[in-house]
């Protein structure tokens, strides 16, 4: 592996650490042997983010109430885990994890329309 290519996977990975993944092994995914910088759910955050940012930039928000009900998913899964009700997946927490970050980021993304808004109709 070049050397660019190896400090681009460790930066990655200072970043998934610093933002509060846990990069547990048994909660990450692995390509050609290579532990994900992030686990299964932040990697499915990251991809839902990405999702609505290109929705966003076709000008399609989601509706409050849908992105309630993706943050929910994600964190219903995540307190099933946490209680010991039932051990989550990789696929699963990939999957809460896009619903999660689609449901975050399109709150973000809505809220910052609604203040663009506010500025200017504020100096017309």
């Amino acid at each position: 592996m070049s050397k660019l290519r190896q400090s681009i996977l460790e930066q990655i990975r200072i970043i998934g650490n610093n933002s509060g993944c846990h990069q547990m092994p048994e909660r990450s995914f692995f390509y050609h042997g290579k532990q994900f910088p992030v686990c299964a759910r932040c990697t499915g955050v990251f991809i839902g983010q990405s999702a609505a940012v290109i929705l966003a930039l076709f000008k399609l928000t989601l509706k409050l109430p849908i992105s309630l009900i993706l943050i929910c998913t994600m964190g219903l899964d995540w307190c099933i885990q946490a209680l010991n009700i039932k051990q989550s997946t990789n696929i699963r927490r990939l999957i809460t994890g896009i619903c999660g970050g689609l449901g975050v980021f399109s709150l973000y993304i809505s809220a910052i329309r609604i203040m663009i808004k506010f500025i200017i109709s504020k100096f017309k």
